[in-house]
């Protein structure tokens, strides 16, 4: 069973991360083009542990990943990994990493 970590601490993280947390808002996707051609729809969720802690982050979904969340579920990433764009942290699943909604 993985040790699931608070979004404080999963912001100063890069890979490995693991957090369960309850999605609180999602936007409409947006279609990006990719480096290697072709598109793919992507939304930033934001998302929040609901343990009391204000800390949110935003969660990056690609593709059918949008389609499987919803607001007001939880989600639980296992191995996802954080990037940082114009100073903002946000988590993605990733390729090796997993997603599980209201597990």
């Amino acid at each position: 069973m993985a040790d699931f970590v608070p979004i404080s601490e999963a912001k100063k993280m890069r890979s490995g991360v693991n957090v369960e947390a309850v999605v609180k808002s999602k936007p409409d996707a947006r279609t990006v083009n990719l480096k290697s051609g072709g598109t793919v729809d992507v939304c930033d969720a934001i998302i929040s542990t609901g343990d009391g802690e204000d800390e949110q982050m935003k969660l990056t979904l690609w593709g059918d990943d949008i389609k499987s969340v919803n607001v007001g579920d939880t989600v639980r990433i296992t191995n996802g990994y954080t990037n940082e764009f114009k100073g903002e942290v946000s988590l993605t699943k990733g390729k090796f990493g997993q997603m599980e909604v209201n597990p």
